[in-house]
């Protein structure tokens, strides 16, 4: 008998909801929220409100499209964090009262943990290349920035990470401080595409073992834009594409930099990117890169699986699920991966 799945994603500004059989995807439904752009960020109040609208037609798609009814479904999987308090909320409580209905297990995952599977779902008639346990995994985001130790699909070691701002997050803010737009991290990207990546040098941080920090950089930009503004108004008009591409080089320099530590000090060379900061094109380019020179065995998710999906809490879920596990249904939403 198949093991259907319904994963549903709620923790940040995408409600989403995917259907699963045996770890294939039947289908992956996503609605985003246009209205935090003019804020520049996301608004939580508005993220949840907008969640409350959309958590019932994204559902009632994903099901429609996968061909399966509520009752065919043998397990629900939810984000309880990190994320959003209250759009998690949404999506907790939503997975509660359908489970309750249908009688049917719950089973609760950690939206990271999503991020670091979600190479592992499977499409009919595609190659659907999966890592070998051990692999390491850089999970890049707007909120956390971390190289993982996967061991199996429900045992993880995280090796380093940020110690401030995410790289996601240098992306973002710097993309507004520059007056570029929101999101920052595709903008900055197709602008980058078009500048000269060695124009412009910004200082590293020289963070001990395998941790991060991008509050430096940050901080570095901002000065630097600053003081070449002061003496000409249209610097950055002038050199948006190279400001762009130099400053992203250096964040990928200083991720790129701790992940081939870590590949020298475990000795694994099954290397893996996850999260939304994974789709961008300098990165995935340079792990390529770096993964021939090196001969690493890399994986890159389809860019459809780097921005937040219910796919990858479904096939999360999935493991959990055939590993026995259940989730209680007084169990509540946390917004830090401390609390989960």
């Amino acid at each position: 008998m198949s093991d259907i799945i319904l994963g549903i994603e709620s923790s940040c500004d995408d409600t989403s909801a995917a259907v699963i059989r045996d770890g294939y995807l039947l289908s992956n439904v996503i609605a985003s929220q246009a209205v935090h752009e003019s804020f520049g960020g996301v608004v939580p109040e508005l993220a949840s409100r907008a969640h409350e609208l959309n958590i019932v037609p994204v559902v009632s798609e994903a099901l429609s499209r996968a061909g399966v009814k509520a009752e065919d479904l043998t397990a629900i999987a939810f984000t309880r964090g990190p994320g959003l308090l209250g759009s998690l909320l949404v999506g907790t409580s939503f997975a509660k009262a359908l489970a309750v209905s249908l009688d049917i297990p719950l089973v609760m995952v950690n939206h990271l943990q999503g991020h670091v599977l979600a190479g592992f779902v499977k499409e009919y008639g595609k190659e659907n290349r999966q890592p070998s346990f051990p692999y390491l995994c850089l999970l890049v985001s707007g909120g956390n920035s971390q190289i993982v130790r996967v061991n199996s699909p429900l045992e993880f070691e995280i090796l380093g990470q940020t110690i401030d701002d995410a790289v996601g997050e240098a992306f973002d803010k710097c993309s507004k401080m520059m007056g570029l737009g929101y999101p920052g991290g595709p903008i900055i990207d197709r602008l980058a595409a078009k500048g000269d990546p060695l124009r412009f040098k910004f200082a590293k941080p020289h963070i001990p073992d395998l941790d991060y920090s991008f509050s430096g950089i940050k901080t570095s930009l901002l000065y630097f834009v600053r003081d070449e503004m002061a003496k000409d108004p249209d610097f950055m008009e002038k050199n948006k594409e190279d400001i762009c591409a130099s400053f992203q080089k250096t964040l990928i320099d200083i991720l790129m930099d701790k992940l081939v530590k870590a590949s020298k000090q475990t000795g694994i060379k099954e290397i893996a990117i996850g999260g939304g900061v994974s789709a961008n094109s300098g990165l995935r380019r340079r792990v390529e890169d770096e993964g021939r020179r090196r001969r690493w065995n890399t994986y890159l998710p389809e860019l459809k699986f780097t921005t937040d999906n219910a796919a990858m809490i479904a096939i999360a879920g999935y493991y959990h699920y055939l590993a026995g596990e259940r989730c209680p249904l007084d169990v509540a939403p946390v917004s830090r991966i401390a609390d989960f």
